[in-house]
């Protein structure tokens, strides 16, 4: 693996999640892997879970980690080419990212969409000149359209903690687990990376054989057709529910009306009342959440939450990705 920037560089999902569940158990297998190795996290933007488990993920396997916190430590960055900077920018990012290149062997990006202009955040344009001028593998710790180690994470998750009923009549453990994506309330306008992600993963762990998966939104929130092709989509809540083993909880603004808060119906946020239409389902979200405006408190505080368990995830996911890198640069 030379970078990790989506589902698509991943050759088969449920290899991958093997690999992290051997790491999950052994994490200290491969500590000579990253010996001498640095690892360079570079975030745009604030982070909790990413940096802290990217960054333990590489210290268990041995290698050493430099973390800049480019918008507030660094100089202010020029991405378009053909100017003269005579503005407010003090370095380009032809250079800065050139030099970063320099002093690690795998670079981590985080860098959020504006929210202003579609085409342009979903052009990728700072990610893809980071990425080509680094000159080195990188992964993303989420861009503008995708939050790639947050998908893996989830996937793992709903792997590890699926224990299917048995059917007779198919065979022991066939059926598959029906995964819902469900849009939840929330007071800003919030960027479509992480549902854009999680239904890529999700659509080809469909394909792979492993999932069910479901979106449900109302009208005027509906993804981008590039990250939802085979999954059943509906604008009903409840109906989506019945049966579903899964529930991800998840806001993201207007895609069609970019970046907009629209209007919706009562009766999206996830209780418990709601979740006697399901399966009992475990419920899951990325982290951060607003309380009771995104996600009740009750299931939060209850028992079919797995958020703890899915935030854990992520470094297993990380070190996964990671060493896949390493063992490429060898």
């Amino acid at each position: 693996m030379n970078k990790f920037t989506s589902v698509h560089d991943v050759p088969n999902i449920k290899q991958f999640v093997t690999d992290a569940l051997a790491l999950k158990a052994n994490p200290y297998a491969n500590q000579d892997l990253g010996k001498n190795k640095t690892l360079g996290l570079v975030f745009m933007n604030p982070s909790l879970r990413t940096r802290l488990s990217t960054q333990k993920a590489a210290l268990n396997l041995g290698m050493n980690v430099m973390v800049m916190n480019l918008d507030k430590e660094g100089w202010a960055l020029e991405t378009q080419d053909g100017v003269v900077m005579n503005g407010s920018t003090v370095e380009h990012i032809r250079e800065a990212a050139a030099v970063m290149g320099e002093y690690c062997d795998i670079l981590g990006l985080r860098s959020f969409p504006k929210l202003n202009n579609r085409e342009e955040d979903y052009s990728e344009d700072f990610f893809n000149k980071f990425v080509k001028y680094c000159g080195i593998p990188v992964i993303s710790l989420e861009s503008a359209t995708r939050h790639p180690l947050q998908s893996f994470a989830d996937i793992l998750t709903i792997h590890e903690t699926w224990k299917p009923i048995p059917n007779p009549s198919q065979g022991e453990g066939s059926r598959r687990p029906k995964v819902v994506l469900a849009w939840a309330p929330h007071i800003k306008a919030l960027p479509q990376a992480v549902p854009n992600s999680f239904a890529e993963w999700m659509c080809k762990a469909q394909v792979e054989g492993m999932i069910d998966f479901t979106i449900a939104q109302p009208n005027g929130y509906e993804l981008s057709e590039d990250f939802t092709a085979g999954a059943q989509i509906t604008h009903n809540l409840d109906e989506a529910l019945v049966g579903a083993d899964y529930i991800y909880v998840k806001n993201w603004s207007s895609y069609a009306e970019y970046g907009k808060v629209l209007t919706y119906p009562d009766g999206w946020m996830m209780n418990n009342e709601k979740l006697k239409l399901t399966n009992n389902a475990k419920v899951m979200h990325c982290l951060p959440v607003r309380r009771d405006l995104e996600l009740s408190s009750e299931i939060l505080d209850g028992p079919n939450s797995l958020v703890i368990h899915q935030a854990g995830n992520r470094l297993w996911a990380a070190q996964a990705v990671i060493k896949a890198i390493l063992e490429d640069l060898k």
